[in-house]
């Protein structure tokens, strides 16, 4: 199953090919490394990649799935992109996008629209919640404006990026 990383600002795909002990065969967006990975310290790790010897720490950031890497001379921060962080940017970007359309990163059902066609919102209201995964979710408007146009109703099963609401 591959890793995706969020490395600064850019992203990265990893797939472990082989593992025998601590050798492993890598692909990398696209590319096959063989590696060579050992543990030294609680944080501190060894690779040898092509006959170099690389030695990185890796720290715990602030928050859940964040990490602080130092080599010799570089310095990262590093994000693994697991399903529930894929999730979350996905519910942030449906909720925040310029059209000001608001939608779901995935299929679900409509529970409660508190809002209709006409009435004036205000930025952080609550306009649907929708309920995925045996989960519901409030989708909160990202501006101060008008709902312009509700295109489901209670009770509706939504698509995944389907448009909801719209505010104008």
């Amino acid at each position: 199953m591959p890793i995706e990383l969020k490395i600064d600002t850019r992203h990265a795909r990893i797939n472990i090919l082989e593992q025998d002990g601590t050798k492993y065969k890598v692909d990398i967006d696209g590319r096959v490394y063989n590696l060579d990975l050992q543990k030294v310290e609680s944080d501190t790790y060894s690779i040898l990649l092509n006959g170099q010897s690389i030695n990185m720490e890796m720290i715990q950031g602030d928050t859940l799935n964040h990490y602080k890497v130092n080599t010799i001379s570089n310095y990262y921060e590093i994000e693994v992109i697991d399903a529930a962080t894929r999730y979350r940017n996905a519910s942030k970007s449906s909720s925040d996008s310029a059209e000001n359309t608001i939608s779901t990163p995935m299929p679900g059902k409509i529970v409660k629209i508190p809002v209709k066609e006409g009435d004036t919102v205000e930025k952080g209201q609550t306009v649907i919640i929708v309920s995925a995964m045996k989960m519901e979710s409030e989708y909160k408007s990202s501006v101060d404006g008008v709902v312009k146009h509700v295109h489901v109703k209670e009770g509706d099963a939504v698509e995944g990026h389907q448009p909801l609401i719209e505010i104008e």
